[in-house]
């Protein structure tokens, strides 16, 4: 094979999909970022900030989505402890938000947080040294979360605990470091978590184009992993991950290590989802050890079903969606939304096993048929 064969084999492989989702994930997100700085709020087309805030949260909680898709689509690791991941990555970023505040908050102290300052703390924790540096963050935002993965990671595929023991160990490892942060001896605010920030990198979190600039920032990291996701599941390890995920004796019968291939994309999903923590807290101005509750983690998986996982753009699709109906129905029936939410992935699950992108693919399939049956082929001019 020659050399643009390669290319073009390459080019083929990562084109179906991934060309009309970048293009509809960025294009969408420009025409928002326009409608909110060019056109006055008198406008039809103008687009509120509060939209934009919210447009971000969403894509935050689709890289999420995409985080999960990746072991559970693609490797049949049900996972219930990536709200864990997510809200390790947020209170990275959250932790360099307080820094930042320095002498403007409440009590005026150039170092110590507000909560600190009311706890009575005299000194700045150790594991706070260095979150005032946004690169030291960043690295925290994604070494903690894979830190963590690679340890469970490690000891759960090594032990070779695998179908619904799996999911319930990783659903009490998010419980168990929800408790914790909720103590006030963490050092992390406790009950009230972290909040109150002011700006980022210099530029204010209350100004508009601040807003616009998280939600394209989030839009282009977005797009950049489901780029980088694909690309890495086309490769011959995601070909060796799918095989674990068919038959994960028999590919180690062939001599493959297949713990240390499931602990490689744990790891690299759980990073992922700390990012995507990441994007979240400025956006949404605050993280608390809520964000660990298991019932997030559940709701997460409901998303990756209702778009269909083992796809990536499914994940992406659910998780926008089941969000925006989560935001209108919990206006209207505040306490029905759980139930609502119950029903949905039951529904799902018995009707459309593998989501609204195994719906498409099925319906795309009956109209080709159909399209065949009407218009056979000539067999005259074929021959």
């Amino acid at each position: 094979m020659t050399l643009w064969q390669t290319f073009l084999s390459r080019r083929n492989s990562l084109g179906s999909p991934v060309l009309p989702f970048v293009t509809i994930l960025l294009g969408l997100t420009a025409l928002a970022a326009v409608g909110n700085l060019w056109f006055p709020p008198e406008s039809a087309l103008h687009v509120s900030t509060y939209t934009i805030t919210l447009l971000g949260k969403y894509l935050s909680f689709a890289m999420l989505a995409l985080a999960v898709d990746i072991v559970w689509g693609y490797c049949g690791i049900l996972s219930l402890g990536h709200g864990a991941f997510f809200a390790l990555g947020g209170y990275a970023m959250g932790m360099y938000l307080m820094r930042q505040i320095g002498s403007r908050g409440v009590y005026g102290d150039p170092v110590l947080p507000d909560f600190m300052v009311f706890l009575d703390w005299d000194v700045l924790p150790w594991y706070w040294l260095g979150m005032d540096q946004f690169w030291f963050a960043m690295l925290m935002v994604l070494l903690v979360p894979g830190l963590l993965a690679f340890v469970f990671g490690w000891l759960a595929f090594h032990s070779r605990v695998t179908g619904v023991y799996l999911s319930i160990i990783t659903q009490a490892l998010t419980y168990a470091l929800m408790l914790a942060f909720f103590r006030n001896e963490m050092g992390f605010g406790g009950n009230n978590g972290l909040t109150d920030f002011k700006d980022l990198l210099g530029f204010s979190l209350q100004a508009d184009t601040t807003r616009v600039a998280l939600l394209i920032s989030t839009a282009l990291i977005l797009a950049g992993l489901f780029t980088l996701t694909h690309w890495v599941l086309k490769t011959r390890f995601g070909k060796v991950i799918e095989a674990i995920r068919d038959g994960e004796p028999r590919v180690r019968f062939l001599g493959y290590r297949t713990d240390r291939y499931k602990v490689a994309l744990f790891v690299y999903s759980a990073m992922i989802a700390g990012i995507a923590g990441a994007l979240y807290v400025p956006q949404v101005g605050i993280i608390n050890p809520g964000e660990f509750a298991p019932l997030n983690s559940i709701e997460i998986v409901v998303w990756v079903a209702v778009g269909g996982r083992g796809t990536l753009y499914g994940a992406v699709i659910g998780a926008l969606l089941v969000n925006y109906a989560k935001t209108r129905f919990t206006a209207l029936m505040p306490d029905g939304w759980l139930f609502m939410l119950g029903a949905l992935f039951v529904l799902v699950t018995l009707l459309l096993p593998k989501g609204l992108a195994g719906l498409y693919g099925q319906l795309s399939t009956s109209w080709k048929r159909d399209q065949t049956d009407q218009h056979p082929p000539n067999k005259e001019a074929t021959s």
